[in-house]
């Protein structure tokens, strides 16, 4: 079910990522106050903003699960925060590859931006330590999805923070305008942003095609076994096999 229209998104990411980068590295041009560093902001904020929104719908798919009772909705939650806490850390990196490139520090605590999103985060990072403690589960699912919920509803003040920060250091990119980007910079970050997208819907499909293989696979094992275990060869008795 999951690994449907697989190859077509894999394609998709591969040719979005690599005219993406040729975009960075030979069409725009270099930001006049940071020179070529400013360049990682291509990969940094895009892996930022899907990151989020990989967040948000981990949360989605959360109300679903508790609304219709579908695990395939607990399984869709559960990648989609999986998944987002990858590109978070990867985010998190740059930013501090950045920031020291840039500022001269690894990390600036008055930042909102900065401090926002490593507590959105650190909030997202209880979430597979807190829904494996539960053996039960069904008590496991319905525990993850309020927590996707909860989390989720918080995601938006991260960008709140930001827009109503009264004193930043981070750019804005995301304006009605677009903000002091000129054309070819705008370009490339939109495409940067939809490759940043793409690939996270492509990883998204192939790791719940994983393990729903996955989890086909320990089912028709358990049926297996009962077989086995029910199985008695005609003529003989029904004692223990030594292998």
């Amino acid at each position: 079910m999951f690994a449907r229209g697989l190859k077509s998104l894999s394609i998709a990411s591969v040719v979005l990522m690599i005219g993406a980068f040729a975009l960075v590295f030979f069409y725009a041009p270099n930001d006049a106050d940071q020179g070529f560093v400013q360049k990682i902001f291509y990969l940094h904020v895009p892996l930022a903003i899907v990151a989020l929104c990989g967040f948000v719908a981990g949360g989605i798919y959360g109300i679903q699960f508790l609304r219709t009772g579908d695990r395939t909705h607990d399984l869709r939650s559960y990648v989609a925060i999986h998944i987002s806490l990858i590109l978070a850390v990867a985010a998190l990196v740059t930013g501090s590859i950045w920031a020291k490139a840039s500022w001269g520090h690894w990390w600036v605590w008055d930042e909102p931006t900065l401090v926002s999103f490593l507590i959105v985060f650190l909030l997202y990072a209880c979430y597979q330590p807190l829904r494996f403690a539960i053996e039960d589960p069904g008590r496991q699912a319905r525990t993850a999805a309020v927590f996707a919920i909860t989390a989720g509803a918080f995601v938006p003040l991260n960008f709140l923070a930001v827009r109503l920060a009264e004193s930043f250091t981070h750019p804005r990119v995301l304006s009605a305008t677009g903000g002091s980007m000129p054309g070819e910079m705008r370009l490339t970050f939109m495409v940067s942003l939809a490759g940043m997208a793409v690939l996270f819907v492509t990883l998204f499909k192939y790791e719940l095609t994983s393990k729903q293989v996955s989890m086909r696979l320990r089912a028709l094992k358990r049926r297996l076994a009962d077989e086995d275990d029910r199985w008695v060869p005609t003529g003989r008795s029904a004692a223990p096999q030594e292998f």
